[in-house]
């Protein structure tokens, strides 16, 4: 099944970006080519770009907080495994005290680093990290995987309570939506969200040997999915049958 998600609003849309962004640099981290570790470093100043908002790190606190207060509010109930609870209590307060802890906006000690700022001004550039337009970056690319890696790692390192906070806020937010099958006639769908509730988030699982794209548009009255089918020549035309899927709406 291919899993697709929809943002219903900017902020979620950032999380999901900085998430795609934070699982990307993980993957090229451990790695041992150069190439990759260059890419690695295009990730973070990537991460850098989407954090630059002077209030993310306010709101990524303001909804830490608003989970604590949520899972407060659950102390007692005989339903809920208290040391589960505590155990995810205990993460908020840990993201909590790792973002406050934090000077500034995310990678905020990175742009005092004249060799990395020096490649960031570079990577906009097409080639423009060429051995000539940078001899020293050059010259790191040519020492040894573990130099790279351990580099790249500690400068990595300074965005990891925001990675860590993004990673739980979406987890929450994912686990609070019941998936639901649903059926599209003639490749659409629609349904009206109730009233009072402010959902976030539109998962929708779809198997991918329909052969099916998913078209997701939303706002807080209404969700709306067209099923299109890529041609030849790689354009999008309308799906025409009736389609199943799995629909889950996280508030």
């Amino acid at each position: 099944m291919i899993l697709y998600e929809y943002p219903f609003n900017e902020r979620i849309r950032t999380y999901l970006r900085l998430e795609q962004l934070f699982r990307r640099l993980g993957e090229l981290v451990p790695r041992d080519h150069a190439l990759d570790h260059h890419f690695a470093l295009v990730s973070i100043f990537e991460i850098m770009d989407v954090a630059a908002r002077a209030d993310l790190k306010a709101d990524v606190m303001k909804d830490l907080e608003k989970q604590k207060q949520q899972l407060d509010s659950f102390r007692g109930n005989p339903a809920i495994a208290e040391s589960v609870l505590e155990g995810v209590i205990a993460q908020v307060d840990r993201c909590l005290d790792s973002l406050s802890q934090l000077v500034g906006r995310a990678g905020q000690p990175l742009t005092e680093n004249d060799f990395l700022m020096a490649i960031r001004s570079r990577t906009g550039i097409p080639g423009g990290t060429c051995g000539f337009d940078l001899p020293a970056y050059y010259a790191w690319q040519h020492q040894g995987a573990v130099v790279r890696r351990d580099d790249v790692s500690a400068w990595a390192s300074t965005l990891a309570p925001l990675a860590e906070s993004i990673y739980l806020l979406l987890k929450m937010l994912r686990d609070s939506g019941v998936p639901q099958k649903v059926m599209s006639q003639a490749g659409s769908f629609q349904q009206t969200l109730p009233q009072g509730r402010s959902f976030q988030l539109l998962r929708l699982r779809m198997d991918p040997s329909s052969g099916l794209i998913p078209e997701i548009s939303g706002n807080r009255l209404m969700v709306s999915v067209r099923l299109m089918k890529q041609e030849g020549d790689g354009k999008l035309q309308p799906a025409g049958e009736d389609t199943g899927f799995e629909l889950s709406l996280c508030a």
